[in-house]
């Protein structure tokens, strides 16, 4: 079994790090989202009013299987941290939906257009991340 340590200059470079928990993410055989909540999560961010968006997406949240909602919760929670140095890290919630929507959230198959999906997913993660202790 190897052991790392965080201490190692390798990690120091926190995109080193983000980009290998965004590798984990993308390596899962099926998305931290399941396919089967795909779709239904970009219909509840298309939901013309943002209470019911809101209202939705913590009822496809309370539907994951509890591992997938135990770690959803937790890498949201520490995103939420992350935003609060913003001054710092530049990290909006806008930019970290650009960073995670993609890993978190991903159809099954690809859409034609890569674009307007990505836009969604990483909308749903924004809206995640702006009421993530209404949604939790």
């Amino acid at each position: 079994e190897e052991r790392l340590s965080l201490a190692d200059p390798e990690w120091s470079d926190i995109h080193v790090v983000t980009g290998a928990l965004k590798l984990f993410f993308r390596e899962l055989p099926e998305p931290l989202v399941p396919y089967g909540l795909f779709d239904p999560f970009i219909q509840a961010t298309k939901l013309p009013d943002p209470q019911e968006q809101v209202e939705r997406v913590a009822e496809l949240v309370q539907s994951l299987p509890p591992a997938n909602y135990a770690t959803l919760r937790y890498l949201l929670a520490h995103l939420c941290r992350v935003m609060e140095r913003v001054d710092v890290n530049h990290m909006t919630r806008q930019n970290i939906g650009i960073v995670f929507g993609p890993t978190l959230l991903r159809p099954e198959r690809e859409p034609g257009s890569l674009a307007a999906g990505m836009v969604q997913q990483n909308q749903a993660v924004e809206l995640l991340l702006a009421h993530f202790d209404r949604i939790f």
